[in-house]
């Protein structure tokens, strides 16, 4: 049957409820397993991430336009793809067995190439700064080149999981499909409006969906397997996706991006910035206050002596001439400048008009609200101070060595976090390169070694060098005392665990085999240990008498002196007859 293709069948057996399940163990295991009882149906299941997942795209967007966020990620992304000057990549070979120099060489030939099929020199940074920006990155494998095509993570509408197969994902549906061959893209960007709350500070749901598993939102009637105009399913095996996801969030098999943390920092930060460009816009500029006199004038009247006098200071007549020959007088209005005189009639006794000038905004320059929040957004994403100015003071800052103080432990910090996000992407690449390998017929086993991303720049290697300097002086006093153990002294003086003990040994020993004299028997004694002595009995018994050394006496035989006297006085019994076999 055709559906046997998409889908993977489970026996039931005698259970019409569901399949047998180890699980189930109070029923002797004939009850629904996971696959039946946490869902609706055998089928594999449809998950579509966050329910505004596409929404949430277009305000990612949106953020890395902030100059604080988009410095951010691009220090993350230079930090987390440093090139390998050995080789050229953005890749290092770790090890785990001992490899040839064939091997080493062959394997490094074959990661240069596959770098260079793929374009990582260029192409690198802006994955691992889209994988931070968006928590995924998509590409699909083409099955013949081994080339990856970009793909937009707004347009991977859902992904297959078969629940059967322990949450395996099986297709990938991507709509917009539009290869482009040169740049090695495969979708068209996608647009979305931004907006990811409709008005509301929840989340919105999608069509009855629970959580992150259920029908997304599509114009056709039909199952949640039914496709729209456009999406195409592609094989998960032709796919390869680079997630942030560990699998124990609710969001699984879609990633969360980096940006999510800060989101709420972020629209404070904006909010704080409008109302700054406001009040400046508002309460900068000065103010006149016009004292206008009024004499006795009633209260109607006065107002509108008032009102005279504004149009005549705001009002500019100047002589014109229309389409009727007549000269007219224009009035237009007249801004007040700092540049025109105001003349008003004084009485004698001191009365009249006057203007005085109302200053504006007197703390224009306070601005520690807003640097808390920058900073604020800053830290949210782990970024030292140093790396990212905020400030007049802070731009002022020099290049530290990392060795003292807050600096160095920022440092340690940022570099121990860039190490985890390379750790959460780098899987991927291992197991591409190592399919490379495989499908290119390259006879190595995959198994010896592992992908690793070049380390972020840190001064991890400076505070070594301190530790160092600071060891190896005192090291070398106390080696120099003979009863002090040089094991001893490796291990309390420099650091050293017992697996780098044993490494030094082995490699000390590599190093100077020629010169190492055997120890005579050294062989002979551990087999004596053991009860099991290579030589005959009368060499082993005469390995035990003591040699008789030049001048020295002889001991006395003690069958050629005088035989002692008994306990009750009389003779002793004389002595045995000495034969060939006495000892």
């Amino acid at each position: 049957m055709s559906w046997k293709k998409y889908f993977t069948p489970i026996p039931t057996g005698d259970n019409s409820n569901g399949s047998y399940s180890p699980f189930t163990a109070r029923s002797s295991g004939n009850l629904a397993g996971p696959a039946r009882s946490n869902y609706s149906s055998y089928l594999p299941d449809v998950y579509v991430g966050s329910p505004n997942r596409v929404e949430r795209y277009a305000q990612y967007n949106t953020m890395d336009q902030d100059s604080e966020v988009n410095a951010a990620l691009d220090i993350l992304a230079e930090f987390c793809t440093q090139k390998n000057k050995a080789n050229n990549t953005p890749f290092m070979v770790d090890y785990k067995n001992k490899a040839t120099n064939n091997e080493v060489n062959i394997i490094g030939q074959y990661l240069r190439q596959w770098c260079k099929l793929q374009n990582f020199e260029t192409k690198m940074f802006r994955t691992v700064r889209n994988s931070f920006k968006y928590g995924d990155q998509f590409f699909v494998r083409d099955p013949e080149t081994k080339r990856w095509f970009h793909v937009d993570p707004a347009n991977v509408t859902r992904i297959i999981v078969n629940e059967s197969e322990g949450k395996l994902p099986e297709q990938y549906v991507i709509k917009n499909i539009n290869f482009n061959f040169k740049d090695g893209i495969a979708t068209t960007p996608y647009h979305t409006t931004g907006n990811i709350t409709s008005g509301s500070q929840q989340y919105n749901g999608i069509g009855g969906a629970r959580g992150m598993v259920g029908q997304p939102q599509s114009s056709m009637s039909g199952s949640r397997f039914t496709t729209d105009d456009g999406e195409v399913t592609v094989d998960a095996k032709h796919v390869v996706h680079l997630s942030l996801s560990e699998g124990l969030d609710n969001n699984y098999p879609f990633g969360n991006s980096l940006l999510e943390t800060i989101f709420k920092v972020y629209k404070q930060k904006e909010l704080l910035e409008d109302a700054i460009i406001i009040y400046r816009v508002q309460r900068a500029p000065e103010r006149r206050v016009f004292y206008v006199d009024v004499g006795n004038m009633p209260s109607h009247l006065a107002m509108q002596f008032v009102e005279r006098v504004k149009t005549e200071i705001h009002q500019r007549r100047i002589p014109s001439q229309t389409g009727g020959g007549t000269n007219v007088i224009d009035s237009s209005y007249n801004p007040l400048s700092i540049n025109e005189d105001y003349f008003f009639p004084q009485t004698a006794e001191g009365r009249g008009s006057k203007v005085e000038t109302l200053p504006g905004g007197t703390n224009l320059g306070e601005i520690d609200d807003l640097r808390y929040f920058t900073n604020k957004l800053v830290r949210g994403l782990r970024i030292p101070s140093s790396y990212l100015p905020t400030g007049a003071d802070d731009s002022a800052s020099q290049y530290n060595d990392g060795r003292v103080g807050t600096a160095y432990i920022q440092e340690l910090r940022f570099n121990t976090y860039c190490e985890r996000l390379q750790n959460l992407l780098v899987e991927e690449f291992d197991q591409e390169f190592k399919r490379y390998l495989l499908e290119k017929g390259l006879n190595v086993d995959t198994s010896m070694f592992d992908l690793k991303f070049q380390p972020p720049q840190n001064f991890a290697s400076y505070r070594q060098a301190e530790i160092d300097n600071a060891r190896v002086p005192t090291y070398t006093q106390m080696a120099a005392i003979p009863y002090m153990s040089n094991r001893f002294a490796l291990k309390r003086f420099l650091g050293m665990s017992d697996e780098e003990l044993a490494e030094n040994e082995r490699l000390w020993r590599e190093e100077n085999e020629e010169n190492l004299d055997p120890i005579p028997g050294e062989a002979s004694a551990e087999m004596r240990d053991a009860g099991i002595s290579p030589a005959t009995i009368g060499d082993d018994l005469g390995n035990m008498e003591d040699e008789v050394q030049g001048d020295e006496a002889a001991p006395i035989d003690g069958g050629a002196g005088d035989a002692p006297e008994t306990a009750t006085g009389g003779d002793a019994a004389p002595a045995p007859a000495t034969t060939d076999q006495t000892v």
